[in-house]
């Protein structure tokens, strides 16, 4: 970047962009000073943060071949700009059996997916005598012990890697888990209290508060768990809450390594829901949480941004990101159904033009692939078996694994 497009900025914000640029971890100040970034800085910033990713990544963005599993839409929590969690007595209301959940992996697997994203409320069970009476009919007590063995299923019968985003989970289960995924996930969203308070969106989900999350994704690195993670923005946290946020994970990441990307995701306001006339970020503001992350995260961090969620999501490659996420040529985003995936195709042609190759990854990123203190040694071997030299996916549709240990 050159000295003249440095001077544009203020002097705490080119301090901040100065010190990434030259390799120094930013301190939290200078983190947090990057929420005061307007006007003609915002391209500034996007061009530091393009240019970190490209001096420490190559010239790769990724994206994960998936089919999206919605285990269950019911959910103990109630968040005012959700579309995805149902009450029981809704006839949209489903938690899928294992032959529609089999069905399901098995077609994703002859179109070449490698990802099963198990996607679920938190602990219906907890709520609704109806989902412990469907619980007990497929043979379970909890829906965490479910999913253990649907994830266990989808491996041993299509080979798909499971990805399950399960909510809140103690040590135990998260261990399980582990023992059948070859990565997890869950999103902080915020650090912000205030989203808890009174008209908040979180103030009738317990499992939204940030020092409950925060410690989740402390247990999954304390068991070497290869994590996702990332931030919901426009949900009424300020821009300071955000950066707040994003130090938050790093500093969950340098106590134990184990958060492998994070997710940059904007809010879409949904018909029905309280929030449904909430104004939604632009794609400065997004492409700006972008970069942010990139400088706060470092180049090595695999920044993603959901191109589903942005009707013109090309610029974002202009703001330091490297990954596209989830896409399914089979199954619709569950969570966000009025958004589209976008043509893969589209996509390879999109960074072509912007000088990057587009390239399939697995679940679990290469660098947590080759370590084995991060997979269990139970999926290790079938997930190594699906990843080329570089461990990004080999083309085609993956093998059934013959069996997980018990």
């Amino acid at each position: 970047m050159t000295a003249p497009a440095l001077t544009a900025l203020r002097p705490a914000v080119r301090d901040a962009v100065e010190a990434a640029l030259e390799g120094r971890r930013l301190t939290d100040a200078q983190a947090l000073a990057l929420a005061d970034v307007r006007g003609a800085e915002h391209p500034v910033l996007w061009a530091a943060a393009a240019e970190m990713r490209d001096r420490g990544r190559p010239p790769v963005v990724t994206y994960s071949r998936k089919v999206f599993i919605p285990l269950t839409n019911l959910c103990r929590d109630v968040c005012s700009y959700c579309t995805f969690a149902h009450l029981d007595t809704d006839p949209r209301a489903h938690t899928m059996s294992p032959d529609e959940i089999l069905q399901v992996a098995e077609a994703g697997r002859r179109l070449g997916c490698k990802e099963a994203l198990f996607t679920l409320g938190d602990r219906p069970e907890a709520r609704f005598p109806s989902h412990r009476a469907a619980l007990r009919r497929f043979g379970h007590e909890t829906t965490q012990s479910y999913l253990t063995a649907m994830c266990r299923m989808v491996l041993e019968r299509t080979g798909l890697l499971p990805h399950p985003n399960a909510g809140i989970l103690g040590m135990r289960e998260l261990r399980e888990l582990r023992e059948v995924s070859a990565s997890q996930g869950m999103m902080l969203e915020s650090v912000s209290d205030r989203l808890c308070g009174p008209g908040g969106p979180h103030e009738h989900a317990p499992d939204k508060r940030p020092a409950t999350r925060l410690a989740m994704i402390r247990r999954a690195g304390q068991l070497r768990i290869p994590f996702t993670s990332g931030i919901l923005i426009g949900i009424g946290e300020t821009v300071r809450e955000r950066v707040e946020a994003l130090l938050a994970l790093r500093e969950l990441h340098e106590s134990y390594g184990h958060i492998q990307e994070v997710i940059v995701q904007n809010f879409r306001a949904k018909p029905g829901t309280p929030m449904a006339a909430a104004g939604e970020p632009g794609l400065v503001e997004l492409m700006t949480a972008c970069a942010t992350a990139r400088l706060v995260m470092g180049p090595a961090m695999s920044i993603q941004a959901p191109p589903n969620l942005s009707a013109d999501y090309g610029p974002l490659l202009l703001s330091g990101i490297n990954d596209w996420g989830g896409v399914s040529p089979l199954t619709p985003d569950f969570v966000n159904p009025e958004a589209p995936w976008p043509d893969i195709e589209g996509l390879r042609r999109l960074c072509a033009d912007s000088g990057y190759e587009l390239r399939e990854r697995l679940t679990v990123y290469p660098e947590y692939l080759r370590d084995d203190d991060f997979v269990d040694a139970g999926v290790r071997d079938h997930a190594r078996s699906l990843a080329d030299a570089d461990g990004l996916a080999l083309p085609g549709a993956p093998h059934p694994m013959a069996a997980v240990p018990a």
